[in-house]
């Protein structure tokens, strides 16, 4: 496989290491968007956050809370982003599944979640849309 995070994760591509477990290997971007932005990763591949079972999901935010709360504390920061870019349509560029966490400070000129995508739908349709989202489980 020609996975650049693969690759990372068995020590062929040198990376600046701040966590590792069985699970997973979290290292700092090498494009960051602010001081500290770490790429949290589990070390199977998998393409996309929705290939992967509740499980390992739950390993891998286990390890993203740890890490953040690291990156916090050396930091002295009062915040952060955690999110994943899932599906090239989303933003991902790397088709192996990694969550950023993205150091933010007062100032930074950086925005919440809800500045991600420019047009917003309808609110006239949420009933019907829990309760299909509900069902589909």
């Amino acid at each position: 496989m020609d996975c650049l995070f693969c690759k990372i994760v068995a020590g062929e591509i040198p990376s600046h290491k701040v966590y590792e477990d069985d699970f997973v290997y979290a290292f700092l971007d090498i494009y960051p968007c602010s001081e500290g932005h770490t790429i949290v990763l589990p070390k199977q591949h998998f393409t996309r956050f929705t290939d992967m079972d509740e499980k390992d999901a739950a390993n891998l935010f286990a390890a993203v809370n740890k890490v953040v709360k690291n990156v916090e504390k050396i930091l002295e920061l009062e915040g952060a982003n955690i999110g994943i870019n899932n599906g090239e349509i989303a933003g991902q560029t790397v088709q192996h599944v990694h969550v950023h966490i993205i150091p933010r400070r007062e100032g930074d000129n950086g925005g919440s979640m809800h500045t991600i995508v420019g047009t917003k739908p309808s609110r006239d349709n949420l009933a019907e849309l829990a309760e299909n989202i509900r069902n589909s489980f």
